[in-house]
């Protein structure tokens, strides 16, 4: 009898334990602002390369201002160019893209910022991105899925992929 209650009290404490337990979430703690999508003028200047700087500082808050394509103009295909998406700060680090199109088709990817933290992000982020980058060339749009392990990476990527698609009109 005494085990019995013994058991029954131990039980009921092991269950209250784990229901009190928060579940950890996998979500970003910043979220960049909504930016609005508008094609690129053509009379924009040129934005200065961001590859002269990819260890720019992760710190900065929220999406860089939307740059402008670094070469582009539109033909009745689709617009053709290079346009750069906005810095995604990530948990580990930054994540900024490079998409060049060619009549509206994604032909290139280039990541410009990956998070470089420590020596895991680095790994992790030299696994994923040629992961995503192959994905992105097959869909030739930013519905892809995340590389598994590489959340962080993946979602960074993908936002920045889709803003600079946006900066295209695409």
């Amino acid at each position: 009898m005494r085990k019995a209650a013994l058991t029954t009290v131990s039980t009921v404490a092991g269950v209250v334990l784990l229901l009190s337990l928060k579940p950890h979430t996998d979500t970003p703690t910043t979220a960049p602002p909504a930016v609005a999508a508008q094609p690129p003028s053509p009379s924009s200047a040129p934005s200065s390369s961001p590859s002269s700087s990819p260890s720019s500082s992760p710190s900065s808050s929220g999406a860089a201002a939307a740059p402008s394509p670094s070469t582009s103009h539109t033909t009745s295909a689709g617009p053709t160019g290079t346009y750069t998406g906005d810095t995604i700060n990530t948990r580990y680090g930054p994540v900024q893209l490079a998409v060049t199109l060619s009549k509206g088709k994604i032909t290139a990817v280039k990541a410009l910022q990956t998070p470089s933290g420590d020596g895991r992000s680095q790994q992790i982020a030299s696994y994923a991105v040629p992961q995503l980058t192959n994905e992105t060339l097959q869909a030739q749009n930013a519905q892809i899925d995340t590389v598994s392990g590489a959340t962080y990476t993946s979602d960074g990527y993908v936002q920045s992929l889709q803003s600079a698609l946006d900066q295209a009109g695409v």
